[in-house]
């Protein structure tokens, strides 16, 4: 059996998930259901300064997604970067899911910011270029779910490209056998990204509220790539 910790670095609106005890509660249902199902789950909300007593006892963190930029100056975020560096120079497992990604490519050095393209919002084919460690192959391309106006601008030094798309060169990565990160919420399914788009409506403006909308229809890979994370998870290292 795995203990895992979820840093929550954001609520989320009962418009967008109605009846969802928390944010936290998504990322637990994707590793449970990707594997973990006997795994321990504690989370934690960042943004109140909840954090546990220690990292030791967990065999992984995960960063889940946020509205708010990882590059910000929040005395809440820079606090969550010094302990996110402190974490990858010890080696501890972490996973690293939208603004996670973004906040452990900036821990590694690498430029993050806003996406050259604006927006993106709804569901995108990604190529994926190799192994997750722990876990079996992945297929070479995968439609997956994101929300984003921020992305890695480059891949952190000594990383390893997982995913790319022509929008979002570096869509995943991975560092040694210890840190997993992704611009993909292979937690959303379809309906919670269909609410997002209402919600962002206005800033997406029509033309790529309309596109979103229409990439919704086919199935997504989310619970493939949450049994990789799982996978990663329960892989010695």
């Amino acid at each position: 059996m795995r203990r895992i910790c979820i840093l929550e670095n954001d609520t989320i609106s009962q418009r967008i998930v109605p009846g969802l005890p928390r944010f936290a509660t998504l990322y637990e249902r994707l590793l449970r259901e990707g594997g973990g199902g006997d795994w321990s789950f504690e989370a934690f909300h960042v943004p109140a300064g909840e954090y546990p007593a220690s990292f030791d006892g967990f065999d992984a963190v995960v960063l889940t997604g946020s509205r708010h930029d990882a590059f910000g100056d929040e005395p809440w975020i820079a606090d969550l970067r010094a302990r996110v560096r402190a974490l990858v120079d010890a080696r501890r497992k972490v996973v690293g899911i939208c603004f996670g990604h973004q906040l452990v490519a900036h821990c590694l050095g690498a430029p993050v910011g806003r996406a050259p393209g604006g927006w993106h919002a709804g569901r995108f084919d990604y190529d994926w270029h190799g192994p997750v460690a722990g876990a079996g192959g992945l297929p070479p391309r995968l439609g997956l779910h994101a929300v984003h106006q921020d992305q890695v601008l480059a891949l952190p030094e000594g990383a390893r490209l997982l995913a790319s798309s022509p929008t979002c060169p570096v869509a995943a990565f991975a560092l040694g056998d210890h840190v997993l990160s992704m611009q993909q919420h292979p937690e959303f399914d379809g309906g919670i990204v269909a609410n997002l788009l209402e919600l962002l409506r206005p800033a997406l403006g029509e033309d790529a509220y309309a596109t979103g909308r229409r990439s919704l229809a086919p199935s997504h890979d989310g619970g493939r790539l949450g049994a990789a994370i799982a996978a990663f998870v329960a892989a010695p290292g």
